[in-house]
């Protein structure tokens, strides 16, 4: 437009052929980046830097980590962001079943899919899940309080034996000395069907509990972590070794999942800060 009034044609002139309206062309020349554009960039920067550091976050935990830089928008805003950049969260696949018939539960089922606790050390959760590597399979199992979702043990192998799932129930008890009576809920694998977990459970004057034959909800809450862990880490890359895979484990499981990723039933905190608010008398791992 200006160069059109530079060679003498007149900027109304101009509007009238181009079916512009003077004032908003008049405003845009005042200021040609508006104040909504500007917050709108100054947000889409913000989400981006979380979105580059942690790609397994989705636009909701985007949104967190923009607060604390000072740039706090509501869930649409900030959909409508990712969307027209495309910074999508990284999905993995889904696991198929290996088959197997689970055996006959040493334990009763004292849960009842009734995923909830009043304090720390009410409930525990525990499963196994698995991975390849260019080695081979490395096994996982985890235990989580029900309470605030932290993973309060885990023991890492490359065999899936009785003895992993001790481990992770004596790492739970080396963190949570105070947790006698509290109920330990699993499926029915062998490995927790097995004398030497039953005997470590009578060790730790723990109580056990099993979920029924062919019924996945039973064990919902602990598989939709393991749900997490496949999508953020196990299926982001091929891992050459079980080494390097053990370690991005135990880096999720302690940097990202128990102290930057907000969980909406506890109140957008971090199962580390709901603990510390609601229990400030829960041991600190």
């Amino acid at each position: 437009m200006s160069e059109l009034a530079a060679d003498g044609i007149p900027v109304a002139v101009s509007l009238r052929v181009l079916k512009l309206s003077r004032q908003p062309y008049y405003r845009w020349r005042k200021q040609q980046v508006t104040q909504a554009e500007l917050v709108e960039a100054y947000r889409a920067n913000a989400l981006l830097d979380a979105h580059r550091e942690d790609p397994e976050f989705g636009y909701r935990l985007l949104i967190d980590e923009a607060a604390e830089v000072g740039e706090v928008m509501c869930e649409r805003t900030a959909w409508k962001i990712c969307r027209d950049n495309q910074w999508w969260s990284a999905f993995g696949k889904k696991r198929g079943k290996n088959g197997k018939r689970p055996g006959t539960p040493v334990h009763d089922d004292l849960v009842k899919r009734d995923f909830s606790a009043d304090d720390v050390n009410e409930l525990w959760l525990t499963d196994i899940t698995e991975h390849w590597t260019d080695e081979g399979r490395l096994y996982l199992c985890a235990i989580k309080d029900v309470f605030s979702g932290r993973i309060v043990g885990y023991s890492i192998s490359d065999r899936m034996k009785a003895r992993l799932a001790v481990n992770a129930l004596d790492n739970a008890m080396s963190r949570r000395r105070d947790a006698a009576g509290c109920i330990v809920h699993s499926d029915r694998g062998s490995q927790f069907r097995s004398r030497k977990f039953v005997h470590a459970l009578n060790r730790h004057h723990l109580i056990g509990s099993m979920g029924k034959v062919g019924a996945a909800g039973d064990n919902a809450a602990m598989e939709s972590f393991f749900a997490l862990l496949q999508k953020n880490v196990l299926d982001r890359k091929r891992w050459r070794t079980r080494e390097e895979l053990r370690i991005a484990i135990i880096t999720w499981i302690e940097r990202t999942y128990h102290r930057r990723r907000r969980q909406a039933r506890l109140g957008r905190l971090t199962p580390i800060e709901y603990e510390t608010i609601m229990s400030p008398v829960a041991l600190a791992a």
